[in-house]
């Protein structure tokens, strides 16, 4: 376990990006979504909304282009896209082995602007789900992330004080919402960790 690690009882880690290689597929639905439904796709900024559940990223995307686009139907077909890919989900190697050195020594989580049922799919094709203490998605919180809520009900499952629990993040508005939750924040980076100091 890195020392880092010592002076946390929980760890939570985001899922899409962080724990689960999975961005790739995902920016080509967003893609696929922007030319079913007639908006520009911007790839960098969609990859810096990793970790928003799809429909406030629909909501972001007509704030964004003044548009007027319904945000469940293009959620769906977005998530429908996805779905139709039938990616394997992959894990990002450097996460992993922390989640492993860690396995049976502190309780982990999974917090994730995915939908429950996406989310433990993924989680059981790798073999997480059983391994986790809680999983808390974009079905279980009101306000999504860059909001505080999804690591807040994530400690209080693991019935660990917040100030007690480090998040691992790949993006921006992930790190908000972990650092708006009173929690450290470890960011993945390209499947790289950036341990702090």
């Amino acid at each position: 376990m890195h020392s880092y690690l010592t002076q946390f009882e929980a760890l939570i880690f985001d899922m899409d990006g962080t724990l689960i290689d999975s961005m790739p597929a995902h920016m080509e639905a967003w893609r696929l979504a922007a030319e079913q439904h007639g908006y520009p796709y911007d790839h960098d900024w969609h990859q810096a909304q990793g970790g928003v559940p799809n429909r406030q990223t629909v909501e972001l995307i007509n704030k964004r282009y003044q548009l007027q686009l319904e945000p469940d139907v293009v959620a769906q077909a977005k998530q429908q896209l996805w779905l139709d890919m039938e990616d394997e989900p992959v894990l990002v190697a450097e996460t992993f082995e922390v989640f492993q050195a860690c396995y049976g020594l502190k309780p982990m989580a999974v917090g994730t602007g995915s939908d429950r049922a996406h989310a433990r799919d993924v989680l059981q094709q790798t073999g997480i789900m059983t391994q986790l203490d809680s999983l808390v998605t974009a079905c279980d919180v009101q306000r999504g992330k860059p909001n505080p809520d999804t690591f807040l009900q994530a400690a209080q499952a693991m019935g660990v004080e917040p100030e007690k629990c480090v998040v691992f993040e790949d993006t921006e508005i992930g790190r908000q919402a972990a650092e708006a939750a009173g929690m450290a924040c470890v960011m993945v980076h390209q499947g790289k960790i950036q341990w702090p100091g």
